[in-house]
Formats: C-alpha cells, structure tokens, sequence
C-alpha cells in the first residue's frame, strides 16, 4: 500500500512575500518540520550570482539542494528559466529513490519559460513506481490553456493508466477555467474532492486566489492542510498545501 505525505511550495526564488528578506533558510526549517516525504517546489532558483554578493547567508550550493539538506537524499531539478545572473526551474525532493526525470518545456512561443518537471519514483513499501509532476504555468490564460493541453498529452502518453500519479504546483489558474481540463484528463484535485473547493493559495497573508493544486490519479488524499500561517505567511508569496495520500493501482482515480 502507497502512503506517503507531500508539500508543494512556491518558493519566491528565497525571498519573503514583500522580497526585502532573503528568508531561505527559514524555509528549510519549516519544511523540515513537516516530515514530508516528497517535496513540490517551484521557482527555485538554481544560480543567481548578484544575490549570492548580496546576501552572507546565501547558499554554497542550489537552493533546491540546500533545502534537502540531510533529509531528501534524493532531488531532482528541471531548469526553467535562464538569465546572465542564473537560472530558476522546478524541483523535487525525495525520500524515495528517483529512477529517473525529465524536464518538459512548456513554454509558448517565447514568452514566460515555463516547465513540467516529470520525475519517476520507485516506492520500496509497495514495490510501485509513482510518477510526480511539479508544474508551474504562465500568467496568460491562453498560454495556461496551451499549457494544461501539454500536460494532458503528457499524462496520457508518457504515464501508464494504472501508475499512481501526482501532479502538484503553481497552476495560476485563478479563475479556474483550467481545473475541468484536467478532470476531463482523469485527474481529481485533492482538496477540491474533499471540501468540495480549490484552495485558496495567494496571496500568502489573505488567501484569495486558488492558485496552487494537488492533482491525483489513482491516489486519495486525506490529512489536507492549507499552511498560511507564520511562519509560512512570511515565507514566499504564496501559502503552502500538504497532504498525505494513498492508495495505488486501482485506487481512486
């Protein structure tokens, strides 16, 4: 049986909710206090040599390996976007053996560089493979649209019918046009399915917006928690979602 507890953070690239603080290893200690199993993260930057001169608590290494730290021996980092001061992209920590990734660009047509880091987890408890997909789309709803269609050849081609499956991140997806897409793909919203609503994500201090997602498919989840409280309300511009789910081969799709 498959059990295992997740996070999915947008990391605002280290900083606060207002970027006057470089907060990261804060962050480290709160996401380490949850005990997740597999982290979703998103704008995570890989390299930025202007902040690192600024800041004396920056890193040594990628942020996405400094917040595993000890913990999430395994990580996997799919770099989105390039700039001459670094790069930033979306990553996985795990507790479990990565057996491999890829990252998927889903950018359209030159505007916001986007990706879909695609990651393939071997569960030793239950002898599965887990296929997780942290994603962060663009701000333009038609770009989201392109996007999600992206995403749903992607679940259909590259990820068996009957794998369990978890795709979690920053949909930015507001006026939720995008979520009965991703139904109609076969996947259910963790706490869409549980409360009957998306939560609210963002801004991180007055959550109004239903910005980040758990997507499902043959897993249920239960334990759901919307973080926005401090310290998290301080941590990123973005409240943070956690779950704990189940299942697997033939569990609730």
């Amino acid at each position: 049986m498959l059990e295992l507890n997740l996070l999915t953070a947008n990391t605002h690239m280290g900083f606060s909710f207002t970027r006057r603080r470089f907060v990261l290893p804060e962050l480290r200690q709160a996401i380490r206090e949850v005990s997740a199993d597999l982290v979703f993260l998103q704008e995570v930057l890989g390299e930025h040599s202007d902040h690192s001169l600024r800041h004396a608590d920056w890193p040594q290494v990628p942020h996405y390996e400094f917040l595993a730290d000890s913990l999430w021996p395994q990580f996997a980092y799919g770099r989105n976007a390039v700039y001459p001061a670094g790069h930033h992209g979306n990553a996985l920590l795990s507790k479990f053996p990565i057996v491999s990734y890829r990252n998927r660009d889903v950018s359209i047509g030159g505007h916001e560089s986007r990706g879909v880091l695609h990651c393939v987890l071997q569960i030793p408890s239950s002898g599965q493979q887990l296929h997780a997909l942290c994603v962060h789309l663009g701000l333009r709803e038609a770009h989201r649209r392109q996007q999600l269609e992206l995403l749903c050849r992607i679940v259909d081609s590259k990820i068996p019918p009957d794998a369990p499956l978890i795709a979690a991140g920053d949909f930015n997806d507001w006026r939720k046009t995008g979520h009965a897409l991703l139904q109609r793909c076969g996947l259910h919203e963790a706490f869409a399915h549980a409360t009957g609503r998306l939560a609210r994500t963002f801004p991180a201090r007055w959550p109004l917006l239903p910005l980040d997602r758990i997507y499902l498919r043959n897993l249920h989840a239960r334990d759901l928690d919307v973080l926005s409280s401090r310290p998290w309300s301080h941590l990123s511009d973005h409240a943070v979602l956690r779950a704990r789910v189940a299942g697997g081969a033939g569990a609730m799709s």
